[in-house]
């Protein structure tokens, strides 16, 4: 049986060609993992060729058995060299004169070979009609993203089971990373951006909470090293201190993105009222994320509450964020972004992360964080372990 249904994969190739005709390119090469598996159905090392008319070809180096099997595909052939590519488009038939690549992640030498390999054509970025083709989910991918959010719920259960007082954060995430694996978690989290590696998430305590880092995120903790210098840390959790669980569940290569807050002992008051202002947030922008709406409107409301509340200083990082969430699917950071200047209106079967976050430098973060589908009716979320704040008895 095929990693994905043959019409699922036709639907994806359609949509791209439709995208391709509308913006001149005749032809398309697709060679980053996610898409690849998005538009093939498989993650081995080969080149995707779309052509804006008529079938796909699947040119594979290697695992050509293992990619036969994956794909639905029905041109499928074994290439070895770039000699074997160039013969194999070019034999196809199609003179092109603007092909497609992913160039917002394709490193620079790559591309001079590309360049090289097929003189005389443009090599233009393909990669935003993949992302618009890609931000829009099917109920095939939809039903995968709840089988994700399942596994989510068990594990934050999970962690009022091993949660101490005493016990670091590393040891912590050791436990919470165990589980997801006992239970199918692929181990790591593709991420589009460059130089912005995840491997299931973050666990930070305290006033780690409020260390900035490389991360991308309202939140990064100082990680274990210079080298990784984001997520967990060596620190030991502390009574009545925030526990930050912000992890990303994987079920067949899709994700969502949750977090919840813990505490050994009874939370402080600033961070429970903190805590409510953000719930308070994220409901008011479930009412409003309705399809036709601008991402960017979401972000003003959350901005507007947090000022009300007087918790705009530290709202969505220190300093922040521009943004209160984003797309997920294949990837951490697909579109549609729900931020400052966001170009993207909401349609219906978007999947957005939704992440009101309040840092009080030095002493932690307060906030949640959930994935919904955009519905005629507004946000409905996928994620649905307990909102509240979560404690563990002393």
């Amino acid at each position: 049986m095929y990693s994905t249904p043959k019409e699922e994969i036709e639907s994806r190739i359609s949509a791209l060609q439709s995208l391709m005709r509308q913006n001149g390119f005749e032809g398309a090469i697709i060679l980053q993992r996610a898409d690849l598996f998005y538009y093939s159905g498989t993650g081995q090392d080969a080149h995707l060729f779309v052509p804006v008319e008529g079938d796909p070809l699947l040119l594979v180096r290697k695992s050509f058995e293992r990619a036969v099997a994956d794909s639905p595909l029905q041109h499928i052939s074994e290439v070895k060299s770039f000699s074997q590519l160039k013969q194999s488009i070019n034999g196809t038939g199609h003179g092109i004169k603007k092909l497609g690549m992913e160039l917002d992640v394709l490193p620079v030498n790559n591309f001079r070979i590309y360049e090289d390999l097929f003189p005389g054509t443009e090599i233009a970025d393909v990669s935003p009609l993949v992302k618009i083709n890609r931000m829009v989910k099917s109920p095939y991918e939809l039903a995968i993203m709840k089988r994700a959010a399942e596994l989510n719920t068990r594990m934050f259960s999970f962690v009022l089971e091993v949660l101490k007082e005493g016990m670091t954060e590393m040891e912590l995430s050791a436990h919470l990373e165990a589980f997801y694996r006992q239970n199918g978690h692929q181990g790591f989290v593709r991420v589009r951006s460059f130089n912005q590696e995840v491997f299931y998430g973050h666990v930070m305590s305290g006033s780690n909470l409020a260390v900035p880092s490389c991360s991308v995120g309202p939140t990064g903790g100082p990680g274990t090293n210079a080298s990784m210098p984001q997520g967990a840390g060596l620190k030991p959790i502390g009574r009545h201190e925030p526990v930050s669980i912000d992890y990303v569940g994987s079920v067949d290569g899709y994700i969502v993105d949750q977090a919840r807050t813990f505490y050994v002992g009874e939370p402080p008051e600033k961070f429970v009222r903190a805590h409510n202002v953000a719930i308070a947030i994220q409901e008011a922008v479930v009412k409003r994320g309705l399809p036709g709406t601008a991402a960017e409107e979401l972000y003003d409301i959350s901005l507007e509450m947090a000022k009300e509340a007087e918790l705009l200083e530290g709202f969505q990082g220190y300093p922040p964020v521009p943004f209160l969430g984003h797309g997920v699917g294949l990837e951490l950071d697909e579109f549609p972004v729900i931020g400052r200047k966001s170009p993207h209106i909401l349609q219906e079967n978007m999947v957005v992360a939704i992440e009101p976050k309040f840092i009080f430098p030095g002493e932690g973060m307060a906030g949640i964080e959930n994935t919904f589908v955009v519905t005629a009716s507004g946000l409905k979320r996928i994620t649905h372990f307990d909102d509240s704040i979560q404690v563990v008895p002393c």
